[in-house]
């Protein structure tokens, strides 16, 4: 039956499409989350992420769900160390327990968001495959199976590759030199004794110019790391990655007369190496208003990895939640409020994303991002997690 509120559908149950849908919800407005995954749990969803007090506490609170955040952090693991090649340590950094960005683990805050929502809200199984204007804002969503629902309101969560952005923009996201190199290690004390000393109680960076080792202490006994190399696409593609070892062996060359306790985090890694190629859409990205459809999070941002991209896909969600409810009946003005401010917003986050990412890998690595740490050097001199977004 069709109430008095739009049909509202939201393509992706990532973060920021979960924010928008609870949101919604605390003010009674239903919409419906489309996800191409099977279930919940049918994928692993990524590492630590740092919350940080101006977005994404923010949005947490418009979502009711704040004492639930705090259920879920990660003390200590704040903490911030950079090495040289041979192990040198450069900055030491421990977590007093003072910071405003906690650390949580991504799929537990998606976990609460996702228990957060009324049952059915999620249709799991749901691949858009296409989607067709019927005029007037409206939209006919298609899916892998052949069925098929319109919605008056049609919200691009759906990621780095959206489906749904090509109604709004020709854009698309480009590879930009950097690809990182995800490996774990499990109960890390006990069986990587070095490894784990080295990493130490939360983030460790060993960065040089144009390559780096960064890994994240997670809960358990778990050593998160991302190899970072300045490499073209094709020296990627030629590692064969579905031969684990070989691969790790090919990446670990690469930082060859390295402290063992380093490269040990790419040779002794427990699961295959998983590279990520890191794309971006333009900085500046917008699009002219086109009626009943939008973007949030890297559908309509995507970014170097700053430790801004969660963040920011929830606050996306709760701004458009906000404007939705700030302008009952009219969604065109509610998507102009939204877009108005999500610009002028991404644009600046983006431009601080690649300066990041230039301070990690550039000529004056690790130094630039020392200098950021302990602010010394302009900018948000506690930026302390940078893994690209899952």
């Amino acid at each position: 039956m069709h109430t008095s509120h739009p049909s509202i559908a939201v393509v992706g149950a990532g973060l920021g499409g979960l924010t928008l849908a609870r949101v919604l919800h605390v003010h009674g407005i239903p919409a419906t989350v489309y996800e191409a995954d099977p279930a919940a749990g049918s994928r692993t969803q990524g590492g630590r992420l740092d919350i940080h007090e101006d977005d994404g506490q923010r949005a947490l609170a418009a979502a009711g769900l704040t004492g639930e955040f705090r259920a879920i952090i990660h003390e200590g693991a704040e903490a911030t160390r950079a090495l040289a090649p041979d192990g040198g340590l450069l900055h030491d950094e421990p977590d007093d327990g003072t910071s405003r960005r906690p650390e949580v683990l991504r799929g537990d805050l998606r976990r609460i968001l996702l228990d957060s929502l009324p049952e059915g809200t999620v249709r799991w199984g749901h691949k858009v495959t296409a989607v067709r204007p019927l005029g007037e804002g409206r939209h006919e969503l298609t899916f892998g199976d052949g069925s098929t629902a319109i919605t008056d309101l049609l919200v691009g969560a759906d990621g780095a590759w959206s489906r749904v952005r090509p109604l709004l923009s020709d854009a698309t996201p480009e590879y930009t030199g950097t690809a990182f190199v995800e490996t774990y290690l499990f109960d890390a004390d006990e069986r990587h004794a070095a490894a784990a000393a080295t990493v130490g109680a939360g983030a460790m960076y060993a960065l040089t110019p144009g390559k780096g080792i960064t890994a994240h202490r997670e809960a358990g006994g778990v050593l998160h790391t991302y190899v970072q190399l300045n490499r073209s696409a094709e020296w990627i593609a030629a590692i064969d990655f579905t031969d684990a070892a070989s691969a790790a062996a090919r990446i670990a060359a690469e930082f060859e007369g390295w402290a063992p306790e380093l490269t040990a985090l790419i040779t002794d890694g427990e699961t295959a190496p998983v590279a990520r190629m890191i794309h971006t859409l333009p900085g500046g990205h917008r699009w002219d208003r086109v009626p009943g459809v939008t973007l949030l999070g890297d559908a309509a941002h995507l970014m170097p990895p700053s430790g801004d991209g969660a963040n920011l896909a929830m606050f996306d969600g709760a701004e458009l939640a906000r404007a939705i409810v700030a302008h009952p009946g009219d969604l065109e003005a509610a998507l102009a409020a939204y877009e108005a401010e999500l610009f002028p917003r991404s644009t600046s986050f983006h431009a601080d994303a690649v300066e990041i990412q230039e301070l990690c890998l550039g000529e004056r690595a690790p130094f630039g991002l020392i200098e950021l740490f302990t602010g010394q050097a302009p900018g948000r001199a506690d930026e302390a997690q940078i893994a690209p977004a899952r």
